[in-house]
């Protein structure tokens, strides 16, 4: 079943042909809402919510809300429920990204006599235990001396400026990483604050291991509660091979972890695979640079991610920025078949929007992560996307994709609905969202979306939570 541009009234008329009791409308919202809300200091002009009965068993007559629902709204990270299943239906469930070793040169007892190369494809999850599992088949194959330096090739996507302070000027955080066709572990150190058993210090771990870095091994321990742990660690991170912690480390916080985005791309894979080369005692005198590789090149090893059904749980679960604009510049790159580029990415999930039923003037794209600005959405549009994606044959792996309200990813500590709601969250400083799917207590299976624009959108929570509990209760 397809649904093309549907109304709200007219998913409503589906349900009722295909025997589902009428339901009716309700413009306002529920009470316990609206309170909320406005204890906020959130007007209801500031919200956009749409919920649309599904098709199905259930009792009495199904809900169906429509507040401000055509209103294009900064949709937050539940843009992300675009991309990924944009990626379902145009890439397929099983598609996989890879990233290959090459060389031009034999091995000669033991010797690459030439360059080695890495070629990637904008895998989003390609981590440090990957990169070790391609040194280890290398390994394998004899080689043991590069005698030449490491060439990556990036050229599954076009180059682009990149300014990891520039949506919130946190240049350090892992979520602020730009998009890479040879993105490694996030680009990202972790830092592991580890308190021994009595207490007396706290060992500093670092993950992965970068050749040529010097991390102090231990910091200074404090008392009271954790708190601002990172503010009173007081991380200086101006020399990135040197980073040093120059507070101390409430004990009170037990082990915790710093992410950090400290490296430019190709020092941060030439640091990583120096130090997993050296560690399986393989020799590289070499350094890492960017290259477009020659035609003559083979594939000495070679990498193949998960597949794309699991990489949309990691995604949509914990809500990753990064692995959503890999995703997002890969479904530009394969309708195009040319190299990824945001505008490419733009025009093909656009098409895509409006093959589903939306207006061109119901969105805007920037980057499919909700990392944004300027994205915008309307909740009937929204609602419409997940209604068709229930009808469709990804449903499993789609919704399965989506935090469970009380039990994991972002909806893991909210009671709203627990155990009955798969629902993807979004925030910004000014937006609080939510999107999914609600099973009622009386049986029925409702879309809910909703979207808070508004300066004290933070405070907004306890009412996007009382719209699932209202759901579930009254459904």
């Amino acid at each position: 079943m397809i649904f093309r541009r549907l109304t709200l009234v007219t998913v409503l008329a589906v349900l009722a042909a295909a025997g589902s009791a009428a339901a009716q409308v309700q413009r306002s919202l529920p009470p316990a809402v609206a309170a909320a809300l406005k204890a906020a200091n959130v007007p209801p002009s500031a919200v956009g919510a749409s919920v649309v009965p599904l098709p199905g068993a259930g009792t009495g007559a199904p809900l169906a809300l429509a507040v401000n629902e055509t209103v294009p709204m900064n949709p937050a990270s539940t843009m992300k429920l675009v991309t990924t299943l944009a990626g379902l239906e145009i890439l397929g469930p099983q598609f996989a990204w890879r990233t290959e070793a090459l060389s031009a040169s034999p091995i000669i007892d033991g010797v690459l006599g030439g360059d080695l190369a890495l070629r990637g494809s904008g895998d989003p999850r390609f981590v440090i235990e990957h990169l070790w599992l391609l040194v280890q088949r290398l390994r394998a194959l004899g080689l043991r001396d590069i005698r030449g330096d490491l060439l990556l090739d990036r050229s599954a996507f076009e180059p682009v400026m990149h300014d990891a302070g520039a949506f919130d000027g946190e240049t350090l955080r892992p979520y602020n990483t730009g998009p890479d066709a040879l993105l490694l572990n996030y680009k990202s150190v972790s830092f592991s604050f580890v308190p021994d058993a009595a207490g007396q210090q706290v060992r500093v771990v670092a993950i992965p291991p970068m050749a040529g870095m010097t991390v102090p091994p231990t910091v200074r321990t404090a008392e009271g509660p954790c708190g601002d742990w990172r503010a009173r660690l007081g991380g200086d991170f101006s020399d990135p091979l040197r980073p040093q912690f120059r507070g101390a480390f409430p004990l009170a916080c037990g082990e915790r972890t710093w992410h950090v985005n400290l490296l430019a791309p190709t020092s941060y894979f030439d640091a990583a695979f120096r130090a997993l080369w050296t560690a399986s005692d393989g020799s590289w005198r070499g350094t890492a640079r960017d290259s477009a590789l020659p035609p003559d090149m083979r594939v000495l090893a070679k990498h193949e991610s998960a597949s794309l059904a699991e990489v949309i749980r990691d995604i949509n679960k914990f809500s990753n920025n990064v692995m959503a604009r890999q995703l997002f510049l890969t479904i530009g790159s394969e309708v195009s078949r040319q190299p990824a580029s945001t505008a490419r990415a733009q025009q093909a999930i656009g098409d895509w929007l409006v093959g589903k039923g939306l207006e061109r003037q119901e969105f805007v794209l920037e980057n499919g992560a909700g990392l944004s600005r300027i994205e915008r959405l309307t909740a009937a549009g929204l609602a419409r996307l997940l209604a068709g994606a229930y009808a469709s044959p990804l449903m499993p792996e789609f919704i399965a994709s989506l935090p469970l309200a009380g039990v994991d990813g972002t909806m893991r500590k909210r009671s709203a609905a627990a155990g009955a709601a798969h629902v993807k969250t979004g925030l910004l400083a000014d937006t609080r969202a939510i999107a999914g799917y609600v099973l009622s207590a009386g049986g029925r299976r409702y879309v809910v979306v909703a979207i808070v624009n508004h300066p004290q959108a933070a405070a907004t929570q306890a009412a996007l939570d009382e719209l699932l509990n209202w759901v579930y209760v009254n459904g």
